[in-house]
């Protein structure tokens, strides 16, 4: 009789380490999918004002991909000569968009966003439009800083 409560502390025992140790493997597979699918938070950047060209560096039609210290920014100066910008950070997962100057299209590569040279979102996944900074000149100076949205 005295056998029959050891083999049962025995069985709990080993229950409780393998039980422990499939809830640590299947961890071990979920955290690394999760960590992939979830984008990193990035820090916010204290440059809100930052040089991209001179008036006279970028011809009408043309554009310019510029820094907001670690963040991606696209310049454009559109055929009649005004000048806007907008963030070149996708709103849907946050990747860096490219310009297609074929199809006069903003794009993301990652997953098939498209955006007009206006930051609209006209195809794909992305939520809303584009963040649209402010063109101040200065002089021929062309500086873009933080300030309106789109």
């Amino acid at each position: 009789m005295g056998t029959q409560p050891r083999s049962q502390e025995r069985r709990n025992f080993l229950n409780i380490v393998l039980g422990s140790g499939a809830v640590v493997w299947l961890g071990s597979l979920v955290y690394p999918v999760l960590r992939y699918l979830v984008p990193p938070a990035t820090a916010a950047t204290d440059v809100n004002s930052v040089r991209v060209a001179t008036v006279d560096e970028l011809r009408p039609g043309e554009y310019r991909i510029f820094r907001f210290g670690r963040l991606p920014g696209i310049l454009f100066r559109m055929e009649d000569g005004t000048l806007h910008a907008l963030s070149a950070r996708c709103t849907h997962l946050d990747c860096t968009v490219q310009f297609d100057e074929e199809k006069q299209q903003i794009w993301c590569a990652c997953h098939g966003g498209v955006y007009d040279v206006n930051g609209r979102n006209i195809a794909g996944p992305p939520p809303r439009p584009l963040e649209r900074y402010e063109v101040v000149l200065k002089g021929k100076d062309v500086f873009v800083r933080r300030g309106e949205t789109a």
